[in-house]
């Protein structure tokens, strides 16, 4: 059985929640799919009982603070781990090449290069291209590109528990997609408040939905 743990279900700056985030779980391994904004990722692993020594792959869907910074705090953890002995298993992270440039933009000015030298020796990135499939934890997923209206953003389709499922991002969908998942038994897609909020907190203006 595949279980989708989530991490977080607050916005791009909750304070009472975490940033959104989750952790598709089978018996072959945890597949984390972004880290939230903050060391709170840590906190978030443990409540479920995850060992961040234990993800192997990680997927960053864009590079809003809300869905990347978490991944600095993990590189600061694993590396230390990996320096020790204590990590040995190639981790993959999966992200489009706007996200891996960010990545490596903001790793040189807030980590210690050795701390850097030692997350490259243990991460491979699978930098996207639309359409790219990969199997991960037995599972086939293939990555797309939302077609943003903003930042270049990626979601991925799969098959869990023989139902059909999509991830697409925290954007509103593009229309020239609506076809191809109408027929889906889950979509992930989020929601920033209830439609009857939206003039308080001005979803659309975000590109976001109610």
């Amino acid at each position: 059985m595949t279980k989708i743990i989530m991490l977080g279900v607050g916005n791009g700056g909750p304070l009472e929640l975490y940033n959104t985030c989750f952790v598709i779980q089978n018996e072959k391994g945890n597949f984390l799919v972004d880290t939230g904004g903050s060391i709170q990722i840590i906190k978030k692993l443990n409540e479920v009982n995850i060992d961040y020594k234990e993800i192997k792959n990680i997927f960053i869907s864009h590079s809003h603070t809300d869905h990347i910074l978490g991944l600095f705090w993990l590189f600061k953890k694993i590396s230390r781990d990996v320096m020790h002995g204590n990590i040995t298993e190639k981790i993959n992270i999966y992200c489009n090449d706007v996200v891996y440039e960010a990545i490596k933009g903001v790793s040189k000015y807030v980590l210690p290069d050795k701390l850097m030298t030692a997350i490259y020796d243990i991460v491979d990135f699978k930098i996207l291209e639309d359409g790219d499939k990969y199997n991960i934890n037995g599972i086939d997923y293939t990555f797309f590109d939302i077609r943003a209206k903003g930042t270049k953003q990626y979601g991925f389709e799969c098959i869990l528990n023989n139902k059909k499922l999509a991830f697409l991002g925290d954007e509103t969908l593009n229309p020239l997609l609506y076809d191809r998942f109408k027929n889906y038994d889950y979509v992930m897609h989020e929601a920033f408040c209830l439609d009857s909020e939206e003039s308080i907190f001005n979803a659309y203006e975000k590109n976001h939905s109610t």
